[in-house]
């Protein structure tokens, strides 16, 4: 082989290896990037969910002082992160209309409509009153890897959710009757149940994708 074509070798291995250096560079910065948003995203709690209740987390002074009415088993549910015993739950049957509250805080977490008979032994439900009022945390004990659920607002154990629920979203919310306060259908809602009150403004610009994402991070919007 002459010593042009070693040299004009030598050149192309030289360009590829280059570039194999910038193409890894750049796909460490995108995935650092990448990362450093979901962890921002993940991050962002909403203030104010979609349904219009205030989600701002209480503080561990104002979580002791609401847990003083909670009875021993209630407060080793919800701050202990315990579990009632199967079928012993006084709403596993529980048929009536209307809305289940976080026993602590009293945010609105299920629906009567979404409620179902599961046979596990705990109260069943397929879908949140929201999504944003449910706080899902992985789960590694007892030699298991399971999805905890958690009260938005205040941070209490609920339960566990499971992918091995009906149509429309295949989910079993499993949660302890001991997490949850019932309100009737029609029956007026204690405040820290009700949703703010909101009033509705306007806004006109030229680019909205940017005007959107601003008003977004504002609480409230």
């Amino acid at each position: 082989m002459k010593f042009t074509e070693l040299t004009s070798t030598g050149i192309a291995v030289g360009a590829i290896i280059a570039l194999l250096a910038i193409y890894a560079a750049m796909a460490t910065t995108y995935a650092s990037r990448s990362t450093s948003a979901e962890e921002s995203a993940m991050k962002r709690t909403k203030a104010i969910s979609e349904s219009g209740y205030d989600l701002r987390p209480l503080s561990k002074d104002r979580v002791e002082e609401l847990a003083r009415d909670l009875t021993p088993e209630e407060r080793n549910i919800l701050l202990g992160k315990g579990t009632e015993p199967a079928f012993c739950g006084r709403l596993v049957d529980h048929k009536e209309e209307g809305v289940y509250t976080c026993r602590l805080c009293g945010l609105p977490l299920f629906s009567s409509d979404a409620k179902f008979k599961s046979g596990s032994g705990w109260p069943s439900f397929y879908a949140p009153f929201d999504g944003d009022h449910i706080r899902n945390v992985e789960d590694r004990s007892h030699g298991m890897v399971r999805t905890e659920i958690q009260c938005q607002r205040c941070g209490s154990h609920l339960g566990h959710v499971f992918e091995d629920g009906p149509k429309p979203t295949g989910l079993r919310y499993c949660l302890n009757s001991g997490a949850l306060t019932f309100h009737a259908k029609g029956e007026p809602l204690p405040a820290e149940s009700r949703p703010l009150k909101t009033e509705t403004a306007y806004f006109a610009a030229g680019c909205f994708w940017g005007v959107e994402d601003q008003l977004q991070q504002v609480p409230g919007v």
